[in-house]
């Protein structure tokens, strides 16, 4: 019962644009392939080969590989400091070119340079260092999207101390929770933060997270809004009192190629939030490699990632692929429609950004707001899309294809995960033609397959669990405190030395990775497994439907059926004609086997902070349930009372 049915086809294929090819690093898929079958069959010599020429070392290693399997060590030996990587080895070559340039949401724009981002992290580090703070502690921080966020995660790394980014949306609980499994010593944080116009008070918030918490014994708080905040004496310091006096020097700590870079929380299924473990060395490696072939970097780009970098997006492809590679990095701080829909337009045209990456969510929401927005503004200093996330629907995606880039924009359908710490397969843009909704080859050193629950592979079009069969160097080496738990969730689900992704998937006659969601959310209808993302895919292909969700409901006879959570676009009527059609437009999609047993019309579905439904919560509303699991995550909680009481109304 591990084989997936996959019945959505898409057999739409757009080959590298020849312009693009033509100057891109990697020209042809036959260039792709004998790369990655290199790295394959000989993963030491391939990535000896890469941590040499991508990164600065202060100590060459001795040993490549410290094969345990899934517990892996890579680079055994060597020393080095992730803050010099992303700063001090560009001083002389290009200390004065723009390393970020940082909008506001009140409209305000900064730009640092690679010489001024260096001294202000300097700056921080030495603060740091006179409130105590010293290879081995952890750092919590709850910022907003500024500057100083991303100075204040490389003071951490220049210490070789841990850093534990919280997504500044997240609730009191959920920060408490973080800050009392990691034993922050210090949490840095800002008076607010701007949101659709308003000031959203994370001191507030973090004064509330901190009853009780005996760790933490220092607050660094940088104003950024100027609204009147309550300063604790003794514990509460203000960024502008302590930092700024502070010298522009500060030697770096070398630390061991495996020391602890980052802790950073992801909430599993149970909604247990779990704190992911990276090391220096391999994440560094795989972070920037991956940024530079998959987003084709060149020296003049201008790159901009959407993800908050409380996000593992914004941890390797805000800060550290990027600035390892000394690209120019676009920030934005607040909301894609603040003041209107065409902020995310405007910002591109305005700072002529030349990669564009952000998530299906996002671009499903732009969508739905009418070809009208981007259309107003000069997008043609675009050339590379990109998304991350959760798989991108076809009809989103060829949005993004047409209306965005213009054709001319290869887009680059991104898999990684928190754990993987880097992009695992993803199309090179100059070499793989891509597909709809696909997110095709793997990247080099990474050896996925499909396979059933015994761990036997399967062949293509065949629906399965999604492994990596050989370690890479950026993956986590463990959760934080459980190292059991690291063992018994990713690598003793299937036997042999495999890595379990939690995701299913299927490899066409072609080659490509199709992802079809997470295994926890794929529903077992009278004895088939069929995936929630393929039957959303046919939803949302309806003209009216903006979003949906499915999930199975108990059902007696078929084991489960398909429950169906749908918002509608502003000019749609819901009603019993309504779901007829989509019923009957799902049957046309992709077959009867998928045929909704029910449709529930919402107002709004319950999201994370970045934007990822939770399904877990839908599960138990269409069952009946009680709501059971950490719920501090969700953007709105008011969703589900909103939901709740629409089920109740169909259930009169």
């Amino acid at each position: 019962m591990t084989h997936i049915t996959s019945i959505l086809q898409e057999i739409r294929s757009f080959p590298p644009p020849t312009a693009f090819q033509s100057q891109a690093h990697i020209k042809s898929v036959e260039e792709y392939e004998a790369l990655w079958e290199h790295a394959k069959a000989h993963p030491d010599l391939f990535w000896a080969e890469q941590a040499a020429s991508v990164l600065t070392w202060d100590r060459p290693w001795q040993e490549t590989l410290l094969n345990k399997g899934m517990e892996s060590q890579w680079f055994v030996g060597g020393q080095l400091n992730a803050s010099v990587n992303c700063l001090d080895r560009h001083l002389d070559t290009q200390g004065d070119k723009v390393a970020l340039i940082a909008e506001g949401e009140p409209g305000e724009v900064r730009e640092l340079t690679y010489r001024q981002l260096h001294r202000e992290v300097c700056k921080v580090a030495n603060a740091l260092q006179s409130l105590g703070i010293q290879k081995g502690d952890v750092v919590s921080i709850y910022m907003p999207m500024v500057p100083e966020l991303v100075i204040a995660v490389l003071a951490c790394a220049r210490l070789g101390v841990m850093h534990s980014v919280v997504f500044a949306g997240f609730s009191a609980e959920a920060l408490r929770n973080r800050n009392e499994d990691a034993k922050a010593k210090l949490l840095i944080t800002a008076d607010g933060l701007y949101r659709r116009g308003a000031i959203v008070p994370l001191k507030e918030t973090v004064d509330q997270s901190l009853r009780g918490v005996s760790s933490v014994k220092n607050v660094l708080v940088y104003r950024r809004t100027g609204a009147p905040i309550a300063m604790e004496p003794g514990r509460d310091l203000w960024w502008h009192d302590l930092v700024p006096s502070q010298s522009e020097v500060c030697v770096p700590v070398s630390v061991e190629s495996e020391h602890p870079l980052f802790l950073l929380y992801t909430s599993g299924s149970t909604g247990k939030p779990k704190g992911i473990v990276h090391t220096t060395a391999g994440y560094l490696l795989g972070t920037a490699l991956t940024h530079r072939y998959i987003f084709d970097l060149k020296p003049t780009d201008r790159y901009w990632c959407t993800a908050d970098v409380g996000w593992i997006t914004g941890h390797s492809y805000v800060i550290y692929g990027p600035l390892c590679n000394g690209t120019t990095v676009v920030l934005y701080e607040g909301a894609p429609n603040f003041p209107d829909w065409g902020r995310f337009w405007k910002i591109i045209e305005k700072h002529g950004v030349t990669q564009f990456y952000t998530a299906p969510t996002a671009i499903r929401s732009l969508m739905q707001q009418g070809d009208a927005w981007p259309a107003q503004y000069d997008l043609s200093s675009l050339r590379l899309l990109g998304t991350v996330g959760e798989p991108i629907n076809p009809k989103a995606w060829l949005w993004f294809h047409e209306k965005i880039g213009k054709t001319r924009c290869p887009i680059v359908d991104t898999w990684w995960q928190t754990e993987t710490g880097a992009i695992m397969i993803a199309p090179l843009p100059g070499a793989i033609s891509t597909k709809p909704g696909c997110a095709t080859r793997p990247f080099f050193g990474i050896v996925p397959d499909i396979v059933d629950r015994q761990g036997h592979s399967l062949g293509d079009n065949e629906g399965g669990l999604l492994v990596i069969r050989q370690p890479w160097p950026s993956m986590l080496r463990t959760i934080h405190g459980d190292h059991e738990r690291f063992l018994d969730q990713y690598c003793k689900v299937i036997p042999g030395e495999v890595y379990f992704t939690g995701d299913g998937a299927r490899r066409d006659s072609d080659g490509d990775y199709w992802i079809l969601g997470r295994v926890d959310d794929v529903l077992n209808v009278a004895g088939h497994r069929l995936s929630t993302m393929e039957i959303e895919s046919a939803l949302v292909s309806h003209p009216s439907v903006a979003e949906a969700a499915v999930v199975g409901k108990p059902d007696e006879v078929r084991g489960e059926a398909i429950c169906c959570f749908v918002t509608l676009k502003g000019d749609a009527i819901p009603g019993e004609e309504l779901l007829k059609e989509l019923k009957i437009h799902v049957v046309d999609q992709i077959g009867a086997l998928a045929r909704p047993e029910e449709i529930r019309f919402v107002q709004a579905l319950p999201k994370t902070r970045s934007g990822k439904i939770m399904r877990r919560l839908l599960r138990d509303l269409a069952a009946g349930r009680q709501i059971t699991g950490d719920v501090s995550t969700l953007e709105d909680l008011a969703t589900l009372d909103t939901i709740r009481a629409a089920s109740a109304e169909d259930d009169m």
